[in-house]
C-alpha cells in the first residue's frame, strides 16, 4: 500500500494488521481521487472507518490542510499514529479512537465542517443511510464538499440524502463499489 500522488507519491503505508481491515487497492484508490480531484486547494477531511489512514492521507497529499482520522480499533489507531508520523503528517491530522457515530456528533459539537468525509467501513457492518443522515443532520458537508462512499456492489445506495446528491456510481471488480455525493444548496 502506498501514496498514490501528491507530496508523498510512491511513499509506502503501513497496513493493520490482522483481518479487521480491508484496505482499499492502490488500483481504486488512484481512480477515485482522480475522480474526486484529483488535486485539492486547501480543506478538510474527515476519515471515518479509518483502517491505516491510507485514505485520508492521500488526501493530504493531494492538498488538504487537516485531516481527522476516525476508527474504534486500537491496532488502527497505532498505524494511523505510524503512517502520519513517518510521512511528517502528524501536526495537520488529528486521530480519535471512537465509534464513527460518535465522532460524527463530536466533530459538530465542535462546529467543524468537512470538504471531504470519506466513509468505507466494513461493507456488511453498517447501514449507510444511517451514516449519511447523520452527515446531512449535522451539517458537516460543506456546500460543494464530497462525501466518499466505499461498498459492496450489491449494496444500493439512494441517489439522493436530502441536499447530497450522489454524482458519480462505480463498480470496481466484483468486489468494490464507489458512490460519491455532493452537496449542493439546500432547498
Amino acid at each position: 500500500m502506498r501514496v498514490i500522488a501528491g507530496t508523498h507519491k510512491g511513499r509506502l503505508l503501513k497496513s493493520v494488521q490482522g483481518k479487521t481491515t480491508r484496505p482499499t487497492t492502490d488500483k481504486v484508490k488512484e481512480a477515485v481521487f482522480h475522480m474526486l480531484g484529483p488535486f485539492f486547494e486547501g480543506g478538510t477531511c474527515m476519515d471515518v472507518f479509518a483502517g491505516s489512514g491510507a485514505l485520508g492521507i492521500e488526501a493530504l497529499s493531494r492538498g488538504m490542510d487537516r485531516a481527522i482520522f476516525v476508527d474504534k480499533h486500537p491496532k488502527a489507531i497505532r498505524t494511523i499514529h505510524h503512517n502520519l508520523k513517518a510521512l511528517q503528517l502528524s501536526d495537520r491530522a488529528e486521530v480519535f479512537r471512537t465509534d464513527a457515530i460518535r465522532s460524527l456528533q463530536a466533530a459538530a459539537k465542535r462546529g467543524l465542517t468537512f470538504n471531504l468525509i470519506l466513509l468505507d467501513p466494513p461493507y456488511q457492518a453498517v447501514h449507510y443511510d444511517t451514516y449519511l443522515e447523520e452527515i446531512v443532520k449535522l451539517e458537516l458537508v460543506k456546500e460543494n464538499g464530497l462525501v466518499y462512499c466505499e461498498h459492496d456492489p450489491a449494496i444500493v445506495l439512494p441517489s439522493r440524502v436530502n441536499h447530497l446528491v450522489r454524482t458519480k456510481y462505480e463498480k470496481y471488480g466484483n468486489t468494490t463499489r464507489i458512490s460519491i455525493y455532493q452537496r449542493g444548496k439546500q432547498t
